[in-house]
C-alpha cells in the first residue's frame, strides 16, 4: 500500500472507531436510565449521607453528568472495536515475532488496566470514604455534589489503572534486556521515594491518605514485578543461549 493508501485507511479505521463509540454511548445512556448505573456508582458514598443520595447545585449538573457517565460506558462497550481496528491497521507492519509480541502485550495491558480500576472502585475508595468521611461525624454533616464525588473517583480509579501497568512495562524492558532484577533491587530505595512522590501526584486531595492508598499497592507491585524481572531474565537468557551467536 502506498502511503496515501494507508492515511486512507487510518481515516476509515477512525471513523468507524468514533462511529462506534457514539453507538456504545447511546447505549450507556440507556444502561443508565434503566439499571441504576449511577446508584451503583455512588454505593461507595452513598451509606455515608443522611438520606444516601447526593446532591447537585446547577440544574444543568444531572444532565451533564449523565452524558459523561454514558459517554464512558461507551468507551468500555467500544473498546473490544477499537482494539480490533488498531491490531488491524498496525498488524501488517509488524514481522511475526513482533506479532507474537505485540498482541499480548497490548491485551495484557487493557487486562491489568481492569484490574486496577476494580481495585480502586471496590477496595481502595470504600475505605478511603470510610476514613476521609469518619471524622467530626457527631457536628458536620456531608453535603456531596454529585460532579465532585464522580470527579474524586474517577482521578484514583484511572490513577490506579496507570500504576498496574507497572508489571507490563517492567516484562517488557526485562525482554529486552534493559530491565534487571539486580538493577531493580539495587534501587529499591530510589523506587520507594520515586513511588510516594507518584502517589502524591496522581492521587486527588492535599491529605497523606489518599497517598498512602495507591503507594501501598504500588510498592507491592514493584516488589512482583522484581520476581517477574527475574522470570523474563533467566528465559531470555536461556533463549539466547539456544541460538550460537545470538548474543554475540
Amino acid at each position: 500500500m502506498t502511503f496515501l493508501d494507508h492515511l486512507e485507511e487510518l481515516r476509515w479505521r477512525i471513523l468507524w472507531s468514533l462511529v462506534a463509540v457514539l453507538v456504545g454511548t447511546a447505549v450507556g445512556f440507556i444502561l443508565i436510565q434503566n439499571f441504576g448505573v449511577i446508584d451503583f456508582l455512588v454505593s461507595p458514598v452513598s451509606r455515608h449521607l443522611e438520606d444516601e443520595r447526593l446532591v447537585y447545585l446547577s440544574p444543568t449538573e444531572p444532565f451533564f453528568v449523565t452524558f459523561k457517565v454514558a459517554f464512558f460506558l461507551g468507551l468500555i462497550l467500544a473498546l473490544p472495536f477499537l482494539f480490533y481496528n488498531f491490531w488491524a491497521f498496525v498488524t501488517p507492519a509488524l514481522l511475526r515475532k513482533e506479532k507474537r509480541i505485540f498482541f499480548p502485550a497490548i491485551l495484557s495491558s487493557l487486562i491489568l488496566f481492569c484490574l486496577g480500576v476494580v481495585m480502586a472502585f471496590t477496595i481502595v475508595l470504600p475505605l478511603g470514604l470510610d476514613f476521609l468521611l469518619g471524622f467530626q461525624t457527631s457536628s458536620l454533616r456531608p453535603m456531596i455534589t454529585i460532579g465532585e464525588y464522580l470527579t474524586f473517583a474517577t482521578h484514583i480509579s484511572l490513577a490506579f489503572g496507570l500504576v498496574f501497568e507497572l508489571p507490563l512495562i517492567v516484562a517488557i524492558l526485562s525482554w529486552l534486556g534493559i530491565m534487571t532484577p539486580a538493577f531493580m533491587r539495587q534501587k529499591r530505595r530510589h523506587a520507594v521515594v520515586t513511588i510516594c512522590i507518584l502517589s502524591a501526584v496522581l492521587t486527588p486531595g492535599d491529605i497523606v491518605v489518599t497517598m498512602l492508598l495507591m503507594a501501598v499497592p504500588l510498592l507491592l507491585l514493584y516488589e512482583v514485578s522484581i520476581y517477574l524481572a527475574a522470570a523474563i531474565t533467566s528465559r531470555r537468557k536461556a533463549a539466547l543461549s539456544a541460538v550460537p551467536g545470538e548474543h554475540e
